[in-house]
């Protein structure tokens, strides 16, 4: 998943190198969530990840809610290690909507 190798259209989105690549994650109560990586989007000095939920009984994936997470930490090979979810309503909105523009051409959103 490294940002620098691979790029969509867009200088600030970086589509997941592969279609259908998921991650967990551990939520504070230490659940384990896998969720479909769909890119990441470089907006102002901030990188926020997408994710869409892959639990068919998880109520964001019967939502077909994206999931916005910011990177808080990269490797030293540049990819993100670390996420947090955005709390901030403004912030996510605002990412979501980049991510939208940038890639309009590959999700449809309704």
């Amino acid at each position: 998943m490294a940002c620098e190798v691979r790029r969509g259209s867009n200088p600030d989105f970086c589509p997941p190198v592969e279609e259908g690549i998921t991650l967990s994650f551990e939520d504070e109560e230490g659940s384990v969530v896998e969720m479909e990586f769909l890119g990441l989007v470089i907006d102002k000095s901030h990188t926020f990840g997408f994710f869409f939920p892959t639990d068919e009984d998880d109520p964001a994936f019967r939502d077909g809610q994206t999931l916005v997470l910011e990177v808080t930490k990269f490797d030293d090979e540049g990819n993100p290690s670390e996420f947090e979810l955005v709390d901030d309503e403004q912030t996510a909105l605002s990412a979501f909507d980049k991510f939208r523009e940038v890639t309009k051409d590959i999700y449809t959103f309704e």
